[in-house]
C-alpha cells in the first residue's frame, strides 16, 4: 500500500484525510474487481481479445516494455508495417501506461495477464484518485466515494474494455488539484508540479493530450479574478512556466506523429469527424444494465458514444447548480466550465466554431470520434456530483448522532445506487487463445530478419492482422503485415502485390522488400496455394508443425 499521506493544504484535517486515502484505496480495488467480474477470477485466460483494439494494445504494452530497453531512443519504430518507421505512431503510444506494467513483461507475465491487471488497476486509481481529490475539496467521504465512484465506473468506461486508454485517468484530478494550488500561492514549485502531473494523463494517450489541455485551460478561465486583479499576476506567469515544461517534455512525443501525419497524410477530415460525434440520444445511451434494459438500448450506439452519466448523478449535479455551490465555489466553477466546454466539443462540427478550432490547434487533427469529449464530461459530472451531495449532507443537518446515522445510511444508499446504475457484470469475456510455441522458432533467426506472415488480409480486413502482433511479442522480429489506427500506403502496395502468392512476382516483391522470411497459416490458406508451396524452391523450409510452416526466403531466384 502507498504512503497514505495525501496533499496538504486546506480541506479536512490531516487525520481524517490518512484515514480516507487508505479506505478509499480499498475500496476502489474492490469495486473495480467487481465491476469488471470475473475478470479476477483467471486474469491470464479471460479475455475481451474478440475485439483487435484489445490485442493492439496488448501487443502495443509488450513492445514498450522490450524497445525501452533494447533500444529506447527509437522507441516509436515498431516491427510493424515494414519498411515504415514510427508506426508505434499509428494508434496510441501507450507510454504511461506501459512503463507501469513494463517489469510484469520483464518477469515473464503474458500480454493478456498484463492487459488485464492494467485494467483493473486502471479503474481502481482513477477512482480512488478522484474521491481524494473532491474529499479534499469538500472534506465529506461520501462525495468522495460518490465522485470516484462515478469517474471510474460510468458508462463509457464500462463498455469500452477494448480501449485500455479509457480507464486511465488517474493523474488528472491530481492536475486538477495542482492547478487548483497553483492559483492559491504560485510558486515555481507549485507550476513544475501542475506541469508533471498534466504530462503523466498526457502521456496515457492523445485523446487525453487534448482533453487534459481543454480542461486545464476552461478551469483557468474559469476563475478570471485570480489572474487578472494586480494581485494575483503571478499566476500568469507561473502558469507559463508549466506549459513551457509540460510542452518540452511532451515534445518528444508529439514528434513522431506530426511525421506520420506530414508524410502518411493521416489527417481526421471533418466529414469523418462528424460522422464520430455525438448526438443527444447519445447522452440518453448507458451500457449499465440496469438502464439499458428498462429504456436505454434504443440510443445506444457504442462504448465510445454511450454518455448517459447517471438518474443520481445528474440529480446531484442539479442540486449543485441550483443550489448556487457550482458558481459560488471556484473550485466547482473550474469544473463547470471545462465540463460545460466538453459537453459543446462532443458535438463536432455541429457546433458552430468547431471548424475554427480544428484549422487553428493541429491537436485537433488527430482526434477522429469527437464523442469521446463527452467521457471530460462525465468527469465534470462526476465532481459536480460530489459538491452536490454536500449540499445534500448540509440539508439533512446531521447534529445528532441519530440524525447522523440516518445521513450516513442515505449516503450509503446513494452510493450503492450509483454502482447498480453502472453495473454491467458478469461481462461476456472469453478465453483468450495462447500463442501458439511453434512462433518461438522466429527468435532464432538472425538480427536482420524480415518476415511476411500469410494470409496476407487485404486492407479493408486489416484488423485481422491483430493476431499476428500478439504472436510477434515472441519474437519482435520486423514483419510487412500489422493492424493499427489506419493501413498505411505500405501494407495497400504490399496487399496489391502479394495476391499472387506464391507466383514468382510476389517472390521478387517479397524480396525488393527485404523480407528474409515467411510465414504461412496452412490451414487458413486455399488448399492450393499450400500444395504449391511444397514446388516453390525459393522457399526453403525451416519448420512446421502442421498449421504453421517458417520458410527462408532465398536472395537469389
Amino acid at each position: 500500500m502507498p504512503d497514505c499521506k495525501p496533499p496538504s493544504g486546506t480541506g479536512p484535517s490531516a487525520r481524517s484525510r490518512r484515514r480516507f486515502v487508505c479506505v478509499s484505496l480499498l475500496v476502489f480495488i474492490l469495486l473495480a474487481m467487481l465491476h469488471t467480474w470475473p475478470l479476477a477470477q483467471a486474469p491470464g485466460t479471460l479475455s475481451r481479445n474478440d475485439n483487435a483494439d484489445t490485442v493492439l494494445h496488448e501487443w502495443t504494452l509488450a513492445w514498450l516494455a522490450h524497445q525501452i530497453v533494447q533500444d529506447p531512443l527509437n522507441l516509436f519504430d515498431a516491427n510493424i508495417f515494414y519498411p515504415d518507421r514510427l508506426t508505434l505512431a499509428y494508434s496510441d503510444h501507450l507510454f504511461i501506461p506501459g512503463i507501469f506494467v513494463a517489469p510484469l513483461f520483464w518477469i515473464g507475465f503474458s500480454p493478456i495477464l498484463v492487459y488485464n491487471l492494467l485494467l483493473i488497476t486502471g479503474f481502481a486509481l482513477t477512482g480512488w484518485a478522484m474521491s481524494v481529490l473532491v474529499h479534499q475539496w469538500t472534506g465529506n467521504w461520501v462525495a468522495g466515494l460518490i465522485s470516484g465512484s462515478l469517474v471510474a465506473f460510468n458508462a463509457i468506461t464500462l463498455t469500452r474494455f477494448p480501449q485500455i486508454q479509457d480507464q486511465h485517468l488517474e493523474f488528472l484530478p491530481v492536475a486538477l488539484w495542482a492547478l487548483d494550488r497553483l492559483f492559491s500561492r504560485p510558486s515555481v514549485r507549485r507550476a513544475l508540479s501542475l506541469a508533471g502531473w498534466f504530462v503523466l494523463q498526457s502521456l496515457t494517450t492523445g485523446y487525453w493530450l487534448l482533453f487534459t489541455t481543454v480542461a486545464m485551460v476552461a478551469a483557468t478561465a474559469a476563475r478570471p479574478k485570480e489572474w487578472l486583479t494586480r494581485s494575483h499576476w503571478a499566476f500568469v506567469p507561473h502558469a507559463m512556466l508549466a506549459g513551457t515544461v509540460a510542452g518540452g517534455l511532451l515534445l518528444p512525443f508529439l514528434l513522431p506523429y506530426w511525421t506520420v501525419s506530414r508524410e502518411q497524410g493521416l489527417v481526421r477530415s471533418l466529414d469523418e469527424v462528424a460522422r464520430y460525434s455525438a448526438h443527444f440520444g447519445n447522452y440518453l445511451a448507458t451500457g449499465g444494465r440496469l438502464h439499458f434494459t428498462a429504456w436505454s438500448e434504443r440510443f445506444y450506439v457504442n462504448g465510445a458514444e454511450s454518455l448517459f452519466p447517471g438518474v443520481i448523478a445528474l440529480t446531484l449535479v442539479i442540486v449543485a447548480i441550483g443550489s448556487g455551490v457550482a458558481l459560488r465555489n471556484p473550485r466547482a466553477r473550474m469544473v463547470l466550465s471545462f465540463g460545460g466546454v466538453a459537453f459543446a466539443l462532443s458535438f463536432g462540427p455541429a457546433l458552430p466554431g468547431y471548424a475554427i478550432l480544428y484549422d487553428v490547434f493541429p491537436l485537433m487533427h488527430g482526434i477522429r470520434n469527437a464523442a469521446r469529449f463527452g467521457q471530460l464530461f462525465l468527469v465534470a459530472i462526476a465532481i459536480l456530483a460530489g459538491f452536490g451531495w454536500v449540499r445534500v449532507w448540509q440539508a439533512l443537518r446531521p447534529a445528532t448522532r441519530a440524525s447522523r446515522r440516518l445521513a450516513l445510511s442515505f449516503g450509503a444508499a446513494v452510493l450503492v445506487g450509483v454502482h447498480a446504475e453502472a453495473i454491467r457484470t458478469p461481462i461476456d469475456y472469453s478465453v483468450a487463445p495462447t500463442i501458439p510455441a511453434a512462433w518461438d522458432i522466429l527468435q532464432y533467426t538472425g538480427d536482420d530478419t524480415v518476415v511476411a506472415l500469410f494470409p496476407f488480409y487485404d486492407p479493408p480486413a486489416f484488423f485481422q492482422n491483430s493476431r499476428y502482433l500478439l504472436y510477434s511479442t515472441r519474437h519482435f522480429k520486423p514483419m510487412l503485415n500489422g493492424y493499427s489506427g489506419f493501413a498505411p500506403p505500405s501494407y495497400r502496395r504490399h496487399a496489391d502485390a502479394l495476391r499472387s502468392f506464391p507466383r514468382q512476382a510476389s517472390l521478387d516483391y517479397l524480396r525488393s522488400e527485404g523480407v528474409t522470411h515467411v510465414v504461412v497459416e496452412g490451414h487458413l490458406m486455399r488448399d492450393s496455394v499450400t500444395a504449391s508451396l511444397e514446388r516453390v524452391r525459393e522457399l526453403q523450409l525451416m519448420f512446421t508443425d502442421g498449421n504453421l510452416r517458417v520458410y527462408e526466403l532465398t536472395t537469389t531466384r
